[in-house]
């Protein structure tokens, strides 16, 4: 039997075998002591999505559109003298950190004049030089009262709300350095609020993303912290002996070592799925050093086995069971490779990668390293012998082969129960969903959208179909009726455009009277063309007057960039829905001749940006939810029908496994949990892990089938003796996954809850329902041969 064979070869290449661990447990090591954090946005959609084409065709032409960091406060007293030019120092010093190519504020804007001598437009700064005075100070605030430009940009309609955006380096938004930056604006911010007894408020992509960065890196500390101490208590609670859980614990840190390689020698970087796989290492890959203990342990009470012996029989045993067991678990893990999402794709092929070369390692190590060791004392076996846990397993016995209408009964007003619960689940998802409603981070975007609308990047994308042709007064008009289009929706900022700019430059054309910041007519836009080309030049500032983040050099690309609140995927889409085919017809439906225009004349018009992806990027994750469990649930079941060599049998084994995934999304219906990336990844892993009690089952059932037994006699061994370790390890993968709950990220709360209970639930199904599953068909088929 190969698994003999393989029990033996390790045996006795004890030091080969011990040696090509530890130099390859080196040399992962000094790969995973290079890894690096992920300083981008989660990468969702596969890059031959067409709105993610979209998307990189307008960063390539207009650069990241989330770049912009946002600093408020709330004040009255922005213009009284001393409160200002603090207010234009704190400008200042953001503006001269590294990394930081741009600030707008009051204290930095521009205006527009005609120069009558030279017939050029001029851009002057309104703040010249500090104020002196406070009738300085009173008449920059008349001015920017009328500049209708800046109105909703750097103040809100209130005059209370006063904002600063602090445009990033595009080579320093994506890197470490990002933090830096960050955290040098935070302290200047917190000195100034200090200063003045003003609540600030930080917000904006660069520093959402930060935080978020910040966190993963903390809480993948944490929780391979706790997942250590959390396996390393329950080990030491069941074995009673600090030998078996220090080796079992450096076996499992092995695999962890090795998984954090993988993640270094495929290029990846930690991310907030895969800084959860050191964790999920541990207590997925404790359960290989529980099932080979135990059964060295039972081998050994079994009369007339010496060590060795007991250590080959514990190691070609298990070895073929745990095999097939962690295939199953890395199934649940591996079909998030098909889905083609960079993040998931990364997440399930480390993950893969990790489970399978820590049951190999365990495989390898704790045969070679207690045949070292003393044979354990009796009392150290003992555990094997619990009245409580032999109890538990008697009644169990009892429920199978006495009460199965009562199991099935139970097990279908849950399905039905589940069933129902499943119908309530949304599907919504939210940049900053996952923090608890108190985090600053929450609390923040949320004041930013009660007085700017939003402050995610939401953009238009505009080909006008031929150079020169968005200047044209019917670009413009068209370019205009889409803005008020977007105005009749209150989760939309005012928009930054080319025409906004247009407008700017009207009303300084017309002496700088409000009245005039509108679109010009077409006779006035005739005599404003010949200034066009000063259009282009100018600062570069969010808010300021310069075309060239907004019109392409050939002037036949354009945007319009809104800013939207977080209002979530389902609001989103249905924005989406009504507002791409709007746009369409306003730019190319011809209302005289009520037909759209000639394909040459048309123009292309997108809506695209950060949140746009967002929304596709949830969308393309749920739609891969159904296919990757059920391809997970076909794996596992062809695994099945290998073990028990019956499709009927196999296909029924299946389903303990099932049930508690209903019975799961019944939870998250009942309980108002969203599906959205953090949560969809629930099933796969709940299922994949589930499994494994189905597989550890299945096996001895199998085994003692072989050596005579009838069905009745191998279900009631395969509780008492299998049951023991399909315990040990759902207590350990409860504790595990719980240890989750102590995340600040919602969704990682969500997933340990609810993979725990899922579990729980796996081990009882498998425990009590599966064989009860196998005496009933043994009973079907002794009836009808019977007959």
């Amino acid at each position: 039997m190969i698994w003999t064979r393989l029990s033996l070869f390790i045996l006795s290449n004890r030091r080969l075998l011990l040696a090509f661990i530890l130099l390859a447990t080196v040399f992962m090591g000094y790969k995973a002591a290079q890894v690096k954090l992920s300083y981008e946005f989660a990468k969702i959609l596969p890059t031959t999505d067409p709105d993610y084409a979209t998307y990189e065709a307008f960063k390539a032409r207009f650069g990241e559109d989330g770049n912009v960091m946002v600093i408020g406060a709330e004040t009255d007293s922005m213009y009284r003298l001393g409160y200002y030019r603090n207010w234009q120092a704190l400008n200042k010093q953001i503006k001269a950190i590294d990394g930081i190519r741009d600030v707008v504020s009051n204290a930095g804007l521009y205006t527009i004049t005609l120069n009558d001598s030279t017939d050029k437009f001029q851009f002057q700064p309104l703040v010249k030089k500090p104020l002196e005075s406070q009738a300085e100070a009173d008449s920059l605030k008349a001015t920017i009262g009328r500049l209708p430009f800046y109105q909703g940009l750097v103040t809100d309609s209130s005059g209370r709300a006063h904002l600063m955006a602090v445009s990033f380096d595009q080579k320093k938004l994506n890197t470490r350095g990002r933090i830096a930056t960050v955290r040098q604006i935070e302290a200047l911010v917190d000195a100034f609020g200090k200063q003045h007894n003003t609540v600030m408020h930080l917000s904006g992509l660069p520093y959402i993303r930060t935080e978020f960065t910040a966190k993963v890196s903390n809480e993948m500390i944490l929780f391979i912290g706790l997942a250590f101490a959390v396996t390393a208590l329950i080990l030491l609670f069941f074995f009673r002996s600090l030998s078996v859980v220090g080796i079992a614990m450096a076996v499992v840190m092995v695999g962890v070592i090795w998984a954090v390689g993988y993640i270094v020698l495929f290029g990846y970087t930690i991310t907030i799925l895969s800084g959860l796989i050191p964790p999920l290492i541990i207590v997925i890959g404790v359960p290989n050093a529980i099932f080979l203990l135990n059964r060295y342990h039972d081998e050994l009470n079994k009369a007339g086995h010496s060590k060795e012996e007991a250590l080959a029989i514990a190691t070609a045993k298990v070895g073929e069971t745990t095999f097939f067991a962690n295939v199953t678990t890395s199934i649940g893990f591996f079909v998030f490779y098909f889905t083609n999402s960079p993040l998931l794709l990364e997440f399930g092929l480390v993950s893969c990668l990790g489970i399978m070369s820590t049951y190999a390692t365990s495989l390898i190590l704790i045969p070679i390293l207690f045949s070292y060791m003393p044979v354990p004392s009796e009392k150290q076996r003992g555990h094997l012998d619990s009245p409580l846990l032999n109890r538990f397993l008697s009644w169990v016995d009892q429920l199978v082969h006495k009460r199965r209408v009562a199991i099935y009964t139970f097990v279908g007003v849950c399905a039905v129960a589940g069933l129902i619960g499943m119908s309530l689940i949304k599907a919504v998802g939210y940049v900053v969903d996952d923090l608890p409603k108190n985090d600053p981070i929450y609390t923040d975007l949320k004041y930013f959208e009660k007085a700017y609308h939003g402050v995610l990047p939401f953009e238009v994308s505009i080909d006008a179909g031929r150079p020169g042709r968005v200047l044209t007064p019917q670009t413009l008009t068209k370019i205009r009726l889409l803005q008020r289009e977007f105005a009749q929706h209150p989760e939309f900022a005012r928009p930054l455009s080319v025409v906004e700019a247009v407008k700017f430059f009207y009303q300084a054309y017309r002496g700088g009277e409000p009245r005039y910041y509108i679109l010009p007519p077409a006779l006035e836009m005739a005599k404003l063309q010949r200034y066009t080309g000063q259009m282009g030049s100018g600062t570069s500032r969010k808010g300021s007057v310069s075309l060239a983040a907004y019109v392409d050099s050939t002037r036949q690309f354009t945007r319009v960039s809104f800013q939207v609140a977080d209002v979530g995927t389902a609001r989103l889409r249905e924005l989406i829905d009504m507002l791409q085919p709007r746009a369409d017809s306003l730019f190319n439906f011809d209302r005289e001749s009520g037909t759209f225009v000639p394909a040459a004349d048309r123009y292309v018009v997108k809506l695209t940006g950060n949140s746009v992806v967002f929304t596709r990027g949830n969308e393309y994750l749920l739609r891969n939810l159904a296919e990757s469990t059920l391809l997970a649930i076909v794996l596992v079941s062809v695994i099945l029908i290998i073990l028990l060599r019956d499709i009927r049998l196999s296909l029924i084994a299946i389903l303990p496994s099932v049930v508690p995934l209903l019975v799961t999304a019944g939870l998250m219906g009942y309980f108002g949990i969203n599906l959205k990336p953090s949560t969809i990844l629930i099933f796969s892993i709940a299922f994949g892990l589930s499994s494994d009690g189905t597989i550890y089952f299945v096996t001895k059932y199998r085994d003692e089938l072989r050596h005579g037994a009838d069905v009745a006699e191998a279900v009631s061994r395969t509780i008492r003796q299998t049951g023991v370790s399909m315990v040990y390890t759902a207590f350990i993968l409860f504790a595990g996954f719980a240890i989750f709950t102590a995340s600040t990220f919602q969704g990682t709360v969500s997933l340990g809850i609810l993979v725990s209970i899922t579990l729980l639930m796996g081990m009882t199904s498998n425990l009590v329902l599966l064989p009860a599953f196998l005496m009933t068909m043994y009973e079907r088929r002794r009836n009808k041969v019977a007959a």
